[in-house]
């Protein structure tokens, strides 16, 4: 038996195998959980590909964060594949426009990029959650993915901004739902060679002296500790843990300058 056995988790923003949301599907079907992932647009192709590739094929399910009919919607699409009820879902969703917002010239970021950017990887937590409430009862999860929004990093710009906009609403949602039964965290990993990763001018430099700073080093290629973090969030090894961030960077995060 595994840590989530008889649940059903949906992964949304699953985009190629190489992310981390596939890494966390894969896991969370490893351990006894039925799952669902989604994307949209020119990428759902990708995903539904790429979904034949996890032990278990899902159903891949079409959900844009910032369309509000999808969001309307999810409720009855997932009711209508015999989901009555959700256990955990997971937010593997974020957005930069890595021309005008990345890159290292923060000040030239302009506010209608800035507004997609806090939109798909901030409030589309809180617009997920909100989409799946009517499914989500005591005891289930939810978990967002973040890069430590503590610092300043090179190159990040408005994402990190993002980020910590999307770390503010986690701790607002685990505060509203808690009442519920509801649990609200993130995980903050260290870089990932994944393709939003790629999509970063200049983040090599940061992937380069992360494994020599972080105690336990890192391997950038590997999803599967962050995964793994997600997925215990996920099953009932946390029941009294909400708002918070737990960091799989193999401890960069505690380590000074």
């Amino acid at each position: 038996m595994g840590i989530l056995d008889g649940k059903t988790i949906l992964v949304a923003g699953v985009t190629m195998d190489s992310s981390i949301g596939f890494a966390t599907a894969r896991f969370a079907q490893e351990q006894g959980a039925t799952v669902l992932i989604s994307n949209f647009g020119r990428a759902l192709g990708i995903t539904r590909r790429i979904a034949k590739r996890l032990p278990v094929e899902p159903v891949v399910l079409e959900l844009d964060v910032t369309d509000q009919s999808h969001l309307d919607g999810l409720a009855e699409t997932l009711r209508g594949h015999g989901v009555e009820h959700l256990d955990g879902v997971v937010h593997s969703i974020a957005y930069g426009n890595p021309e005008t917002l990345l890159g290292g010239d923060f000040m030239t970021g302009p506010w209608e990029d800035v507004a997609q950017a806090v939109q798909v990887s901030a409030y589309s937590l809180k617009s997920l959650t909100e989409a799946a409430r009517p499914l989500l009862g005591a005891g289930s999860s939810v978990v967002g993915l973040t890069f430590d929004a503590t610092t300043a990093w090179p190159a990040y710009d408005w994402m990190g901004v993002a980020k910590a906009a999307l770390e503010s609403t986690s701790r607002y949602l685990a505060r509203t739902l808690g009442p519920e039964g509801v649990r609200v965290n993130l995980v903050s990993a260290g870089p990932l060679k994944t393709l939003a990763a790629k999509a970063i001018p200049g983040f090599e430099k940061l992937e380069e002296t992360w494994d020599e700073r972080a105690p336990l080093g890192w391997d950038n290629g590997d999803q599967g500790p962050t995964a793994r973090a997600v997925c215990a969030l996920l099953s009932d090894l946390f029941p009294a843990t909400t708002g918070e961030i737990v960091h799989v960077d193999g401890g960069f995060h505690a380590i000074g300058a």
